[in-house]
């Protein structure tokens, strides 16, 4: 009987660790070391044990390729065999899953973790608003990042000092400063995050990562999902809203991505046509997981689907993780003391601009899509894929 031999190099490799870095929402970090065989879901464990984090399946770990595509991090698969980039990794932690009723979140962690990911979304134009919610919703901010208004503290352009759209008149400033100094005074920063998570959740483009692609006409249009169902936008305006109850498939071939449905009792079938067949495997996967998470009553009824209509075909895919009602169920359950919220000092918060930057001014702009960038710090993208201050994103 021959015996098996093991290559020195081979067992070495297995057992190299690997530097991962995890940006977090508030843009601190936290290094690991990972081995060539670690799973997404130890990543993801380890940064929700770094918060002390329970309700942790609203969260996922995002990361762009050298191709400049965004993926989720699989929890059941590998980590190296999922990155594509060179070592050392580099992924952010962010919120994949929208919670439908905020007020449901049993922690105030969670509570304060959404909050950030809304920030970000306000700040990278992916959360549109009117001029009234958006006044509210800045006015929020700086309540749970300043407290109340002082005057002996506060000079007059006080609000100017925080980066909280892309873009930002001085009429909504004065607008944010008199909510803030009225309505808002003596609310704790828990009671002010709640308060922008209450606003913001009745919103059209809560929760929405919006992808762009071209639908049949040519015209550029975004794609997204949400504990409702399938959106799509042009420009400001939602042109289509697919409940889940109503979407019976979603598939995609090469660049060409399908949703098919019931609509006033019609079939529907929507085409939609992405830049690269990535993109669209993408945008497929998102579908197929928020489908799984605020449809299915219970993770066992999940199943493995197919991008294509035989199964045996294309891609296959199945969502593992906990669904929406199972995880407010054991929100529920949750008996601890609660943990500690350790917040961003404001000095240091993503929102405070310094005196030295410019003024900018209100978004009403078309939806932005969150193209992912090469390097941290640009002015236009950072490597999570979020989109800043680009008016004119390509697609």
């Amino acid at each position: 009987m021959k015996m098996l031999r093991f290559r020195t190099s081979s067992i070495r490799s297995l057992n190299q660790e690997i530097q991962c870095t995890v940006r977090l929402l508030d843009d601190t970090e936290i290094s690991c070391s990972i081995q060539r065989d670690t799973k997404g879901q130890f990543l993801l464990d380890h940064v929700c044990n770094h918060y002390s984090l329970l309700e942790k399946d609203y969260f996922g770990i995002r990361y762009v390729d050298p191709e400049k595509q965004r993926h989720w991090l699989e929890p059941n698969k590998c980590i190296v065999k999922q990155m594509k980039s060179h070592q050392p990794y580099t992924m952010c932690f962010r919120v994949k899953f929208y919670p439908h009723e905020p007020m449901k979140i049993k922690e105030e962690l969670t509570r304060y973790l959404l909050y950030l990911q809304l920030k970000r979304d306000l700040y990278h134009g992916r959360l549109l608003c009117p001029f009234a919610e958006a006044a509210y919703l800045g006015a929020c901010v700086v309540q749970a990042e300043l407290g109340d208004y002082d005057p002996d503290e506060h000079p007059a352009d006080y609000i100017g000092h925080f980066k909280l759209f892309p873009k930002q008149t001085l009429k909504l400033e004065r607008r944010i400063m008199e909510i803030h100094r009225t309505e808002l005074r003596g609310q704790c920063p828990a009671l002010a995050e709640l308060n922008l998570l209450q606003r913001a959740h009745t919103l059209e483009t809560y929760g929405v990562d919006p992808h762009p692609c071209k639908d049949f006409t040519g015209s550029t249009a975004f794609l997204g999902f949400t504990a409702t169902g399938f959106v799509v936008f042009q420009g400001n305006k939602r042109i289509h809203l697919l409940k889940w109850a109503d979407v019976s498939k979603l598939k995609f071939e090469g660049k060409t991505f399908y949703v098919i449905g019931i609509q006033k009792e019609k079939k529907l079938v929507l085409t939609f046509h992405t830049s690269t067949p990535a993109a669209c495997k993408h945008l497929w996967k998102c579908g197929v997981e928020n489908q799984a998470f605020y449809k299915c009553a219970k993770s066992s009824q999940i199943r493995t689907v197919s991008s294509s209509n035989v199964f045996f075909k294309g891609s296959r895919f199945r969502y593992s993780g906990r669904v929406a009602k199972e995880v407010i169920e054991a929100s529920s359950k949750i008996q601890r003391d609660p943990p500690a919220v350790h917040r961003s000092n404001f000095a240091q918060s993503r929102s405070y601009n310094s005196l030295s930057n410019k003024h900018l001014i209100m978004n009403m702009e078309p939806l932005l899509p969150a193209l992912p960038g090469p390097i941290e710090g640009e002015e236009l993208t950072t490597e999570c894929g979020e989109n800043l201050h680009n008016p004119a994103p390509s697609v």
